[in-house]
Parts: structure tokens; C-alpha cells; sequence
């Protein structure tokens, strides 16, 4: 017993152990150095609170001083510091962004505590407090809902969703569940996926009193969508599906038409057909002035979709945003990829910017669309400011406790087919009207006549049965006169 104590005396001593702050000297704050004692007291110990509240500032909280958060510099100066812990909910992003920089410059790691709903039993453990994600650093301050205008429309409906096991999809599923509707019908090609999705669903257990149907269909078969119409009856769609990678397109323009435009078409209709009260189209940025077969194909369902406005009783509401974080194929997974296996990480372009999102914000905002819209509207969110995407690369290396150019690389690759080097959420005559949500607004678009969009969908199906891109791409051109190709083969259809 006494070799024992004088072993733990000797590995718990200040020599030996690192240091780690702690900002919020709060309950959780206070819950945050327990377990730090308690679960890693021999290789850490908390040598500082930072806290907000300026009556706490110089007190001491379980032996250890409280100090502003204008000390953070200074204390990283006089300390090795291992860790930065945010143990408080409530930072801003500005605010999160600030401490990361200071704390990266000092190479410390900046650690974030789970929401309490995440600890194991009720306890949290020095092991579930993690390092903090890029994802965490761009996402902005809480979005206010209108919950009960949402509930109004989705409480006791049957909402059909199409792409239900995509990134967007899937998570517009889990934040319809707590408006209890009647019945979800969840609709996807992606046999795996959507087993997984019914997997996570089934796991909910108590929480999922919800009857649940899912659907492996492909939108493009008429037949099959007509039968899960007629059998489930929707009130409300959510439209999800789409082909939306821009360099795959490019290569594949037939099915960009099939899937983005004729699906597209074939769900409008029988939302029509069969009644429904609302239809909601997931769009993109890349719709407005596109440079590719992506973008100009979302662009025409867009239209299609407006042009059938008051042509039954359903509303039809389109939603346009930018790049979503950590949804699958965006540029943060893929980073994060590329670090873990030691590079090189790849970027187009040095100077490429991008709106982002992260998949909570855009699904909510979805929502908050769907029951605001009266039918018609082509609503597009604020996507805050865009962000380069090497800055984004540099910070994701700093954050993985690596160094540029010395544990890794980056590595420029050259603009993809169809690929812009800015992304814009309007054509340049358009304007916007305000909605009572800040971060919603209405696009004011060209509306097109139903029976002249009509006419080139038909066109376009047809010539994606000859197979023929380039006559299919000079057709596109025609229905979206902005659309003019950038760094692709069918830029020769741009030269007059």
C-alpha cells in the first residue's frame, strides 16, 4: 500500500500531467472537471474556468480560479495546454470560431461536452467529450420555428418522401416524427440505405409510435409510383430524390433528364392526380445561371413544378440552398477522408467558395417553407456567408492536430466539368420578397406557361431515349436560356 501511494503521488504529479481549461463555470462546467479528475486526473488537470458572467470572474469554483475570457491568450501562454473544453450549449458560432483560433495557434485542442441527453446513464466520462468538427464551427445560431404552424400541417397527414435514405431525406424524416404524423411513406431506389433507415427507425422503439411504410421504387417508373399513390394515399410529399453529383451528370445527361426531370414530372402529376395538399421540391443553388447538366436539370423541374400552380388543389413549393455539410459526396467528408488516410487533400481551385449548410438547418427550413407556402413560391434560405473552401481545408488539417505542408498536403486539381467557381442562390433578375422567417425569402422568378414546359419535357424524354447528350444538352439550353457551360464539352453549343 505504501509503494502504491508513493507510485500515485509520482504519476499525478504537476510534472507529468497536462492542462485543460474550461470554458463555462457553470453545472456543467463544474460536472466537466469531475470527470476530468475522475477519469483522466493522471494524465490532465484543470487549471482554469473561463466564464462569461463577469460576477464570477476572480472566484474560485472546487479550488480552481474563474477568469474572463479575455485571459484565454495569457493562459495558454503561461500553460501547457493539452485541451480547451466547451462545456456551454450556448456559444455562438462567431464566438466558438473565435476560441478555436486562439486555441489552434497555441496548438491546443478545443473539446467539445455531449448534450446531456448523449452521456451514458446519465454520466458523462472524460471519453465522450470529443474534439470539436469543422461542422461544428460553420453551423450558425439556433433557427426559431414556427412549430405550430408546422404541426398544423403535418399532425395527423400521411407524408410521402422521396430519396428518405439520402443525407436530406432521412433527416427530414427523423424532424417530422416528433409533429406526429398519421403515417410516413418513405420512398428510395438505395436498397441498403433505406434498410438502414428502417433499421434506425425500428430502434426508436417508444419513441416511433408511427405507422412506417417503406418503398424500394425508382421515381422514373411510372407504374410503380402510381401504385404507392393510390395505396398510401399521401397528404403532404416532401421530394428529395435527384441525381445531384455535377461531374457525374456532365457525363450523364440522360439520366440527370430521366431522374432530376421526368421523376420529377411523373411525382407533380400524380400529386395532382391524387390530390394531395402540399408538394415540396428540394432544389439547389446550382439552378441558378447553370454552368452544367446538374444544375440546368434541377432548374427545368423547377419550372415544370411553378408552371403547375393553380392547375388542381395541391400546392406546389420549391426550396432552394446550397451545399449541405457532411451530406453524402459533400466536400467535408471527403476531406476528412483524405486526412485520415495522410493526404494529399484535393481541391479544385484556390479561389472556389461555397454556400454551406449543415443538414438540420436546411431540413428545418424545409419544413418551415412547406407550411408557410401558399403554392407557387420558389422559396431560397439564407445561407450566411460564402466560405472558401481552402480556408475550410486548412482549418479541418489544423483541427486533426496536424501541420500543412508538413503532415500533409494540399493539392489543386482543376475546375471539374460543369463546375462553378462561385456558387449564387439568384439569377441576376431576380429579386426577393421577405417572409416572416428571417432566414426564408421568395424568389420573384420567370414563370413559363404549363403547356409550353410541358411540351419540352416531352421533347427532352424523347431524345434521352436516342441517347444523344448533345442534342439532349442544346435542348436544355432552350428551355434555360442562362445556361451556359463551364469547363465541359458542351460549351461548343454556347459559341453563336
Amino acid at each position: 500500500m505504501i509503494y502504491k501511494s508513493i507510485y500515485a503521488e509520482a504519476t499525478t504529479s504537476g510534472k507529468n500531467r497536462r492542462s485543460i481549461i474550461i470554458y463555462g463555470a457553470n453545472d456543467a462546467g463544474l460536472i466537466t472537471k469531475r470527470a476530468v479528475d475522475r477519469d483522466a486526473g493522471t494524465k490532465y488537470e484543470v487549471v482554469a474556468f473561463l466564464d462569461e458572467n463577469k460576477n464570477n470572474w476572480g472566484k474560485r469554483l472546487e479550488g480552481v480560479t474563474i477568469y474572463p475570457p479575455g485571459k484565454l491568450k495569457r493562459l495558454l501562454e503561461e500553460n501547457n495546454v493539452a485541451h480547451l473544453v466547451l462545456s456551454t450549449s450556448d456559444l455562438s458560432y462567431e464566438r466558438k470560431n473565435e476560441i478555436t483560433d486562439v486555441c489552434l495557434t497555441y496548438n491546443t485542442k478545443v473539446l467539445n461536452v455531449p448534450p446531456i441527453n448523449h452521456w451514458i446513464n446519465g454520466e458523462l466520462s472524460f471519453k465522450q467529450i470529443k474534439k470539436v468538427k469543422i461542422e461544428d464551427l460553420l453551423e450558425r445560431d439556433p433557427i426559431v420555428l414556427d412549430k405550430d404552424k408546422i404541426e398544423s400541417q403535418l399532425k395527423n397527414k400521411t407524408v410521402l418522401i422521396t430519396g428518405a435514405a439520402g443525407s436530406i431525406g432521412s433527416e427530414i424524416v427523423r424532424q417530422i416524427i416528433p409533429y406526429h404524423p398519421e403515417k410516413l411513406v418513405l420512398v428510395d431506389q438505395a436498397e441498403s440505405a433505406i434498410y438502414d433507415l428502417q433499421l434506425e427507425l425500428n430502434e426508436m422503439d417508444g419513441q416511433l409510435s408511427i405507422p412506417c411504410k417503406v418503398y424500394l421504387a425508382d421515381i422514373c417508373n411510372q407504374t410503380r409510383m402510381e401504385a404507392i399513390f393510390k395505396d398510401t394515399r399521401p397528404q403532404i410529399v416532401f421530394h428529395a430524390a435527384a441525381y445531384k453529383h455535377v461531374p457525374v451528370m456532365e457525363e450523364n445527361p440522360v439520366e440527370a433528364i430521366n431522374v432530376n426531370v421526368v421523376g420529377t414530372r411523373i411525382l407533380a402529376d400524380l400529386s395532382i392526380k391524387y390530390e394531395v395538399d402540399t408538394f415540396v421540391m428540394i432544389s439547389t443553388d446550382k439552378a441558378i445561371n447553370p454552368t452544367g447538366v446538374m444544375g440546368a436539370s434541377k432548374r427545368i423541374a423547377e419550372i415544370y413544378v411553378q408552371s403547375l400552380h393553380n392547375k388542381g388543389t395541391t400546392k406546389f413549393i420549391t426550396t432552394r440552398f446550397g451545399n449541405v455539410l457532411g451530406s453524402n459526396g459533400s466536400v467535408i467528408p471527403r476531406f476528412r477522408q483524405q486526412i485520415e488516410k495522410g493526404g494529399p487533400v484535393t481541391i479544385t481551385h484556390s479561389e472556389i467558395t461555397r454556400f454551406f449548410m449543415t443538414i438540420p438547418e436546411s431540413c428545418q427550413l424545409v419544413l418551415e417553407a412547406g407550411a408557410i407556402g401558399k403554392g407557387g413560391e420558389v422559396f431560397i434560405f439564407d445561407m450566411g456567408k460564402s466560405v472558401k473552401v481552402l480556408d475550410l481545408a486548412k482549418k479541418m488539417i489544423q483541427l486533426s492536430g496536424l501541420t500543412l505542408d508538413k503532415d500533409i498536403k494540399i493539392v489543386f486539381t482543376g475546375l471539374r466539368p460543369g463546375e462553378k467557381l462561385y456558387e449564387e442562390l439568384l439569377h441576376n433578375s431576380e429579386n426577393t420578397l421577405p417572409t416572416h422567417h428571417p432566414l426564408i425569402m421568395i424568389a420573384k422568378v420567370r414563370e413559363y406557361d404549363f403547356n409550353t414546359i410541358s411540351a419540352y419535357i416531352d421533347d427532352l424524354s424523347l431524345l434521352a431515349a436516342t441517347k444523344d447528350d448533345m442534342n439532349i444538352v442544346r435542348k436544355m439550353k432552350q428551355i434555360v436560356p442562362e445556361y451556359i457551360s463551364n469547363n465541359s464539352v458542351f460549351a461548343e453549343l454556347d459559341k453563336k
